[in-house]
């Protein structure tokens, strides 16, 4: 395929998925953008605001194109699994928004196409590049942290007003914002888990999934000896406004995001020294912004948004805007496929976030019984 010459990449989903077509547009390894939505009028309204001309009403289209090399879907969480095969199979580069799957099979069924194909998989998770995150990493890289002993994430998000197929969504199949920063941080996995639901929700809301919890926590053991972490899941049911949050506790200083409007607070402590207390201080540094690390052209995107008061998507709005990570995973996702290396949050590393999840539901409808969580290494 083209990748010397640009890529041309076609974005499936025009929802939240319209935030991505004028970051590829502007991306100096794009050579052509296709759009791509089963509803005609938002397919007419988003190519005409880019100036998009390649249009495709379904999938089966992109995924026959012989022009096309590399596909972004931001579709609904029951395609991304026969969306994510399919697209592989064909030859074409694969970018998924989360979660890359709802079924242990399923995660197995994307790997084994990435492998077949020789493609890239790529999941799109927005938590591992916020702002909040990067600077997180950048303190572990500095040794600011020292020894890492705990892990807390939460991720709490009312789903009343989405799509049907939202509705009793099982907390944990979607926790992958709460849980990737964790592990990304802790360079491990999650290898065991307990887990317990909560709450009460509407008969219902019950029935599409059997899922009878609007809330999960999780209790992970990490592969990474004698480490442990925590998360919560809320889907509906709890009138708390929307907050994604990870905490990382380390010896040395501690580093807590726990509201999503305001920065994070940084505990540091002295070394410890025998007869002396150790003396805390704490402040609450501003994250950077890293345009930096992009090219000028798609650099501008960590602070400038497709959606405003005139044109809204939930997706986006209750997310922040997910804090400046939109042309941070599309740069990674096309310069893994330029460079011919494989993407940081590649299909492994994306089936073990997913797994986690997926495991703590099946501890939770087990009584909170411990699972043990496959490895995709």
């Amino acid at each position: 395929m083209g990748a010397s010459k640009g890529l041309h990449v076609a974005v499936v989903g025009l929802g939240f998925g319209a935030e991505f077509v004028p970051i590829y547009l502007d991306h100096p390894d794009v050579r052509a953008v296709t759009i791509c939505d089963q509803d005609g009028a938002r397919l007419s309204r988003i190519g005409d605001r880019f100036g998009v001309r390649r249009r495709m009403a379904d999938i089966e289209q992109v995924i026959a194109s012989a022009e096309i090399d590399a596909v972004h879907l931001v579709s609904g969480i029951p395609d991304h699994a026969r969306q994510a095969v399919a697209v592989l199979g064909s030859g074409k580069h694969c970018a998924s928004t989360v979660p890359m799957a709802t079924s242990i099979a399923d995660l197995q069924a994307i790997i084994a196409a990435q492998r077949s194909s020789g493609r890239n998989y790529m999941m799109m998770e927005t938590a591992v590049y916020t702002r909040q995150f990067l600077y997180a990493q950048e303190l572990k890289a500095q040794g600011a942290f020292g020894r890492i002993q705990f892990l807390r994430g939460a991720h709490y998000q009312d789903m009343e007003r989405w799509p049907p197929y939202w509705a009793g969504l099982p907390p944990m199949w979607y926790a992958t914002h709460a849980i990737a920063p964790l592990l990304a941080l802790a360079g491990t996995r999650a290898a065991q888990v307990h887990c317990l639901g909560s709450g009460q929700m509407r008969p219902e809301l019950r029935e599409p999934y059997g899922n009878p919890y609007p809330i999960e926590t999780a209790l992970y053991r990490l592969a990474e000896p004698g480490l442990a972490a925590e998360v919560t899941r809320s889907l509906f049911h709890c009138a708390r406004p929307y907050m994604e949050s990870f905490a990382i506790y380390g010896e040395d200083a501690c580093y807590e995001w726990q509201m999503e409007n305001e920065d994070p607070l940084l505990f540091q402590m002295s070394p410890v020294r025998p007869g002396d207390k150790r003396a805390v201080t704490v402040e609450r540094p501003a994250p950077p912004d890293h345009a930096d690390l992009l090219p000028p052209a798609v650099g501008r995107y960590t602070r400038r948004f497709v959606y405003g008061e005139d044109e809204r998507h939930l997706s986006f709005e209750q997310g922040g805007g997910h804090h400046g990570s939109h042309p941070h995973l599309v740069h990674e996702f096309v310069r893994s496929i330029v460079e011919r290396r494989r993407p940081r949050v590649d299909a492994i590393t994306a089936a073990n976030w997913t797994a986690a999840g997926i495991c703590a539901h099946e501890s939770a409808m087990a009584g909170g019984a411990l699972v043990a969580i496959p490895s995709f290494d």
